[in-house]
């Protein structure tokens, strides 16, 4: 049985697309794997796995050949999920559309860590207004107490604004780090200074220039004449003395100490390895893994991950406690053993974070460029959202522009076609986060612009990664549509999408429009606010896609973000068409 994709058009007989240049016969440029055939119709892409109940149709034989799919339409309960009446979108989105149009909407989505600078409704709200898509709670710091009400606020910014930023909550992981400092913000190692580190449990406030350490056997690991990272290489000292539980340190590299950075030891010229034994995920970190799971948080991301059995490990345990979570498991890559099992972890893994700080820390500092751009293009590869996080704009954190250097390696990220920016301290305990935050939009927005105005389009080939015949007339539709936006140069794709499954194969895909992707569930629109080039919306569905598409065009006109004569594509796995037409 041959599969065909149909290239639909309006109805009337009057019509005509819109755009001039293509008056002549449309030769494709592409070579899908199955047939294609077309049919006059008008332009715009969209594709659809709302009927399937899972990320893909099952598929079932028809008289002895070929597979075909079979959908299981929703459920009227899932169906009336969303008020068929109404479509949410947040303001910010709204306003782009409205005043500069398709083309100016950013794809990188930004991720700011959250902190005593930025923890109230206001400061909140200024950030979401100026692109914040996912909000960062790091369980290094404060209390769960805190951490909830962080949860509650940005929860009620986006049911009040439409907004649909999502939560991460990073777990501290079990490395080894200092205290928190006595409850100072930060402390400042001078030059020269003698500091002392230890495993002691003081009751009474630390001596001056001492520093609590997690690990027990931190005393008998290091050796005298051994470097000593804070914070992947911030500040750094000699070991000079170890007396019983104490280890004296000389500052050779001054700077801010923060409260429960990570520390790392190196020794002639190697990381030392001794602490290989620790578990990766905690006794607190199962707590705080209960907790986010209790309050409903997007996504939970692991620290120091060395093999896919942990991830593995963590999505068993999400869901033996919450059937119906919906919670996304982001690796974080900053070992060597994260790199040595880089693919597999990819692969188990829900997204990818690329913890460069703790990963400077861990290999030589100039293995760290082709380092990210690997992860990067693996995780593009192979499906999975990726964040290039830390340091990106470091000295925001005490200044209210970046250095040049800085504005270049977040270039070089966007460059890349990275899902994600991440913001640490600048948001979390920086003087100017909003400002820090508007660099990371501009600076993606320019790029963007600049990469689609040369028309790079990247040689970069995607493999194909479905598992089952009905995932790849899937990810055919997608890799055809996401072909034809650019050769067509229409104005924008529509996904409708149940789990999200079919955005994120047009996301891979890196098309040069913006991807409207549609679903039903608030939590579904949330994970999609990660992946690149998606604005997604919460839209009721039926069981009938031309009726959703006139009611999407009807919602859409109604408020001004977009008009008749738009082009859009609209990819349906239903029909198993990629629908071509102009905003009527």
């Amino acid at each position: 049985m041959s599969q065909s994709l149909n290239f639909l058009t309006s109805s009337s007989p009057n019509f005509t697309i819109s755009k001039q240049s293509y008056s002549k016969n449309y030769v494709p440029a592409f070579k899908p794997q199955f047939p294609i055939e077309f049919v006059r119709k008008s332009v715009v892409v969209s594709c659809s796995d709302l009927y399937s109940s899972s990320s893909s149709p099952v598929l079932v034989s028809s008289n002895g050949g070929a597979a075909v799919p079979e959908y299981k339409w929703p459920t009227p309960a899932a169906a009336a999920s969303a008020d068929s009446s109404s479509i949410e979108v947040d303001a910010v989105t709204e306003a782009e559309l409205k005043e500069n149009g398709f083309r100016s909407t950013r794809r990188t989505k930004l991720v700011c860590t959250i902190g005593p600078t930025t923890c109230g409704p206001e400061q909140l709200g200024a950030l979401a207004v100026g692109g914040m898509n996912v909000a960062r709670i790091n369980m290094c710091h404060g209390t769960r107490e805190w951490h909830r009400s962080v949860i509650e606020r940005v929860r009620r910014l986006n049911e009040e604004k439409g907004y649909a930023v999502a939560i991460m909550m990073d777990t501290e992981g079990s490395e080894i780090h200092m205290g928190d400092l006595g409850g100072a913000a930060s402390a400042k190692a001078e030059d020269g200074e003698i500091w002392t580190f230890t495993v002691r449990a003081l009751d009474s406030p630390l001596p001056d220039r001492t520093i609590n350490v997690n690990y027990d056997g931190f005393a008998e690991d290091v050796k005298v004449g051994d470097e000593l990272l804070v914070d992947g290489g911030m500040v750094r000292f000699e070991v000079i003395e170890k007396i019983g539980p104490d280890v004296n340190c000389r500052c050779t590299d001054p700077g801010l100490l923060l409260p429960r950075a990570n520390l790392t030891f190196w020794r002639d010229g190697s990381l030392v390895r001794e602490r290989s034994m620790l578990p990766t995920i905690s006794s607190k970190d199962w707590l705080d893994i209960d907790f986010g799971i209790a309050e409903g948080v997007d996504f939970i991301a692991i620290s120091f991950v060395k093999s896919a059995e942990v991830i593995n490990h963590l999505k068993s345990y999400i869901q033996a406690r919450s059937r119906d979570s919906d919670v996304a498991v982001i690796a974080k890559i900053e070992s060597i053993e994260s790199l040595k099992n880089l693919e597999e972890i990819i692969q188990a893994s829900d997204g990818i974070m690329v913890a460069r700080g703790d990963l400077g820390a861990q290999i030589p500092l100039e293995q760290v460029p082709s380092a990210q751009q690997k992860i990067v293009q693996l995780c593009r590869q192979l499906n999975k959202p990726v964040i290039v996080a830390s340091q990106l704009l470091e000295s925001m954190i005490e200044y209210p522009t970046p250095t040049r250097a800085e504005v270049a390696d977040v270039s070089e990220a966007v460059r890349q076609r990275a899902d994600a920016l991440m913001l640490s301290g600048e948001s979390a305990m920086g003087q100017f986060p909003e400002k820090a935050l508007a660099v990371l939009r501009s600076v993606s927005l320019r790029i963007e612009k600049w990469w689609r105005e040369e028309k790079r389009h990247e040689a970069m080939e995607l493999p194909d990664i479905a598992s089952s015949f009905s995932d790849s007339i899937s990810e055919e539709i997608c890799n055809s549509a996401a072909k034809m936006a650019n050769n067509l140069e229409v104005d924008a794709l529509f996904v409708y999408t149940t789990a999200g499954h079919m955005a994120s194969l047009l996301s891979r895909c890196r098309p040069d429009c913006p991807i409207f992707a549609f679903t039903t569930t608030t939590s579904v629109r949330r994970r999609l606010n990660l992946q690149w080039g998606l604005i997604p919306f919460r839209l009721g569905f039926s069981d009938d896609m031309e009726s959703n598409l006139n009611k999407t065009f009807s919602l859409l006109k109604a408020r001004g973000m977009i008009k008749s004569g738009d082009l859009v594509i609209a990819v349906s796995d239903m029909l198993q068409s990629i629908q071509v037409m102009n905003v009527p």
